[in-house]
Formats: structure tokens, sequence, C-alpha cells
């Protein structure tokens, strides 16, 4: 068993981040996943097309999240409509930015601002297909998040389905017992309009563009 990462599971979806007004740093959310093995290097007008191919099959998987602060102002953090949020101010969460192909070594990160956890109600983590055909199999994707102190906890998107382009991953909640986080991996048929809904958020939704 490692002790530094709690992988979150369907027998066992919860554990806490910080107890109850337990004062964090900001905690790294990471999304990584794999744009499958390279294939052998070719020469010539074939490489150019092999090349042609591979891009044409990328998928451009995206970090973001729905966020609802105490307060009561809600909103999302995503690259679409360049909405990378703000650490230092309301609302204490940030992207970091866009990893277009998933070659990117450090995947993509947000981080939430956690020195003052009751500035939050919830936040919704979802991984959305942006670009490409929808192959969540294929992507193999993981988030890991990375608090201030205590394990890294992992969610693997390993429950694919194959036609819908979002998928929501966890659900981070101040509850009385303090910051929790509780596996989702829920498959969203639709756009961003449609995971609001299915867990009635409540934002007006427009069309957006990287």
């Amino acid at each position: 068993m490692n002790l530094s990462k709690v992988t979150l599971s369907k027998s066992a979806p919860t554990v806490n981040l910080a107890k109850r007004g337990e004062s964090q740093g900001a905690m790294r959310v990471n999304l990584n996943w794999s744009q499958g093995a390279a294939a052998p290097a070719k020469k010539g007008l074939f490489s150019k097309l092999a090349a042609a191919a591979q891009a044409s099959n990328a998928v451009d998987l995206d970090l973001g999240c729905l966020y609802e602060l105490s307060n009561g102002q809600k909103g999302v953090i995503q690259a679409l409509g360049n909405s990378f949020g703000a650490l230092q101010a309301p609302p204490f969460i940030q992207l970091d930015g866009d990893d277009r192909s998933g070659a990117a070594a450090g995947g993509e990160n947000m981080h939430i601002n956690l020195a003052q956890p009751d500035v939050f109600r919830r936040i919704l983590i979802f991984a959305m297909i942006y670009e490409g055909a929808p192959n969540w199999a294929a992507v193999d994707g993981v988030v890991t998040l990375f608090p201030t102190s205590g394990p890294q906890v992992e969610v693997k998107l390993d429950s694919p389905n194959n036609s819908a382009r979002i998928c929501s991953i966890a659900l981070i909640q101040n509850t009385p017992q303090g910051v929790t986080v509780t596996r989702q991996v829920e498959y969203v048929q639709g756009s961003q309009r449609d995971l609001d809904l299915k867990y009635g958020w409540g934002l007006q939704w427009q069309a957006g563009r990287k």
C-alpha cells in the first residue's frame, strides 16, 4: 500500500483533504493523459502522411472546474473563453495553461487556494475532449490532487464512454467534517451546460472559443 497516495474508487470514493477550518496552501490539481505510443520513424512522403494522420487523430483534453463560493458566487474555470481564474483573489482557483496535445510532461495544472477553505462551498473538477474523436480509453486520463499536507489523491478515468465529450471527475465540498473530495467519473453527453444541469449549478452559458 502506498501511504503517500490514495486512489479513489467506486467502493471507496471519498477522502478528507483538510479538517474543518484547517488552513493549507495552494493545492495543485494535475490532469495527465497519453496520446499513445509513438509510431516508428519514417522518411520521405510517408513520414509526412504519417505525421498528418497522427495530428488529425490528436485529442485536446482540457481540465476545468465549476465552482461555488460560500458567498453564492458561481462560475467556471477553463481554457475555453480564457477563464483562467485567480489564485489570490476570488475565485481563488487558477488554471496554469492549456496543453493542446497531451505531450507536455506536466500535463495541465489547476491550483486551489485552501488558505481560507471556508470561502468555498463546492468545486466540481471535470475534463473535456475539446478536439478530436471522443476516446477516453485511448487517452488514459488521470487526475491527481496534491494537497500541501497529507497523501496525494488520484482519480483514474477508467470507465470510458467514447461517445461523451465531458467527464465529471471529482467533487470537492466544504462539509461539517472539513474539506472532502469525492470521486465522480460520470460521462456526460453534450456540453458544459449539460454538466451544469446534471449537478444543478445554475450558470448562464454562451458559446466560447480558444
